[in-house]
């Protein structure tokens, strides 16, 4: 059985902490929890308004993850000072996303067809360093035409809209939005190019996407983060891997 790598995104335990100020809850705790719990990495946005992770918080995961061999997956918005910071760490993993200041959390992917003049030399940078670069974009061919052209060998699709349409129970958006990520997923491992997914999963969206034959990461973070108030993350996590391997065992019968 080919095995659905789980990122678990910690940011959300920092934006808690950062609520009232202080030290707790600490999310270098948390990401030593989840790779306990099986997650296969952690990701952590370092945001321009640094909202919920902060530059130490990047200092202690980057020296947590080298420690426990597992990679951190940095978020991050394609500018010169993310790049310097991304550069001084080595993470072993960093994906480009889009970044606008009003937003609440990440709505949409990178354009990529815009904006391939800065993001090309920023991806040969990364990856000239050692680190995988992956790049958040939507399922859209022309997107994954643009992205495999900059050089970045991963694409993470944004999986936000076909959450969200699954549980408002519009069946019919969520089943076209489906389609159009497994078609996207097909086109991006066609052109070479590794298959991540990510936003808005949670338990009863998990089964479709991890699914999807080409998907090789999710990366998830608020669900899991939310529902580890009520059970913790240890069975949090454990259950979301459950579900993922539940959905890999169907996907190779179907093959």
């Amino acid at each position: 059985m080919r095995r659905v790598r789980l990122g678990v995104n910690i940011d959300h335990v920092a934006t808690v902490r950062n609520a009232r100020g202080g030290v707790s809850p600490d999310p270098v705790r948390a990401a030593e929890a989840a790779m306990a719990a099986g997650a296969d990495g952690v990701t952590a946005h370092l945001r321009e308004d640094r909202r919920h992770i902060i530059d130490g918080d990047i200092d202690q995961l980057a020296r947590l993850c080298r420690a426990r061999g597992k990679p951190l997956n940095l978020e991050m918005a394609v500018t010169d000072a993310m790049l310097g910071i991304a550069m001084s760490h080595f993470p072993q993993a960093a994906c480009f996303v889009p970044e606008r200041r009003e937003e609440i959390t990440t709505e949409g992917g990178l354009d990529v067809l815009r904006g391939h003049n800065t993001i090309a030399p920023a991806v040969r940078s990364l990856q000239g360093a050692g680190t995988r670069v992956s790049l958040f974009i939507e399922a859209d061919p022309q997107q994954i035409s643009a992205a495999d052209e900059t050089g970045a060998r991963v694409v993470e699709l944004h999986t936000g809209a076909y959450c969200d349409a699954f549980r408002a129970g519009d069946a019919a958006r969520a089943a076209v939005l489906l389609e159009r990520l497994r078609e996207g997923a097909a086109l991006a491992h066609g052109l070479g190019l590794e298959v991540h997914a990510g936003h808005g999963i949670d338990y009863a969206t998990v089964g479709a996407i991890a699914g999807i034959p080409q998907v090789a990461e999710l990366n998830i973070g608020h669900f899991l983060i939310g529902e580890a108030i009520f059970v913790g993350l240890n069975a949090a996590i454990g259950r979301m891997r459950s579900l993922m391997e539940q959905a890999t065992l169907t996907r190779e019968a179907v093959v």
